[in-house]
């Protein structure tokens, strides 16, 4: 393989040059684009051949995630929203989940708070449907180049814990209590009941929120706490918190939609562990009414 990079001439065996620099093989618009991307590191021009591999239809499903990631990085996140919006009826139904989850990072670094609710509840709409992980209970991810398995479980903690963030951003601390206590029960973790006892004391609950605080963070010693300093300074921050803060009832609205999004699931986690289930179980019969509200 021959490849020029400022001026110089470098010559390498074409399968060691693309393992070095974890490059797909060929030479399409979207191995172009990589090249640009991992061996030049010019952004903006890895951006606009990307741009060209999905015009190409070449590769599109990673080429699109690809192009909104680097667009992320380079602060034009509503550009690569746009761009998801706009290309994703070209990608593959299998690309559809990774794509969602782009878009929600994308909302989040946005402050397009409202999008981002919307989002996390089609996906946990989703998962009661056992449309999530092609009705399997688990499914493979990858991180850092190592493949580990996500259950069921774990995602629906793991959504359930960004739409409790995202209500806090929106201020619904009741919302946002409604749902960190659902993630508690599916999987809980410390990061969630510091987040759930910021919520309660929102709410003027103090009482609460320091039970919880003791029961699920400092004696239970939750999965995150240990070895995790921010974790620890913050519950250092609730318990000082706690120690000054005046009990004043506040109100907040929740609508019948944030109750029907987390109410039964419980049960719905009950039906994922047996041997045999049906598409669609009979809790969520009694919320379809509300369909149009939770998954528009």
């Amino acid at each position: 393989m021959s490849l020029r990079r400022g001026g110089e001439r470098q010559d390498f065996p074409a399968a060691a040059y693309n393992v070095v620099h974890k490059l797909p093989h060929g030479d399409s618009p979207y191995v172009r684009a990589k090249h640009v991307q991992l061996v030049e590191k010019d952004a903006e021009a890895a951006i606009e051949l990307f741009w060209r591999a999905i015009k190409a239809r070449d590769r599109v499903d990673s080429a699109l995630k690809d192009m909104a990631l680097l667009m992320k990085q380079q602060n034009r996140a509503d550009e690569a929203i746009e761009a998801i919006q706009c290309f994703r009826d070209l990608c593959s139904r299998q690309a559809q989940e990774s794509l969602d989850n782009v878009l929600i990072d994308l909302y989040k670094k946005c402050g397009r708070i409202e999008e981002q609710v919307e989002l996390l509840k089609q996906k946990l709409w989703m998962i009661y449907q056992g449309e999530a992980f092609n009705g399997k209970p688990t499914k493979t991810a990858r991180s850092h180049g190592k493949k580990f398995q996500v259950t069921v479980e774990k995602e629906t903690s793991r959504i359930l814990g960004n739409l409790g963030w995202a209500y806090m951003q929106l201020k619904d601390y009741t919302a946002a209590e409604a749902v960190y206590r659902k993630a508690q029960v599916v999987e809980p973790d410390a990061n969630k009941a510091c987040n759930l006892c910021t919520c309660l004391i929102k709410q003027g609950k103090v009482d609460e929120a320091r039970t919880i605080l003791f029961r699920d963070v400092l004696q239970e010693k939750r999965e995150g706490f240990d070895g995790d300093s921010r974790l620890k300074a913050r519950v250092q921050e609730l318990l000082s918190e706690l120690d000054v803060f005046a009990s004043v009832s506040v109100e907040c609205e929740v609508g019948m939609d944030e109750i029907a999004v987390v109410e039964g699931i419980d049960e719905f986690m009950k039906e994922w562990r047996r041997p045999l289930r049906t598409r669609r179980l009979p809790i969520f019969e009694e919320i379809l009414p509300l369909r149009d509200q939770l998954a528009c």
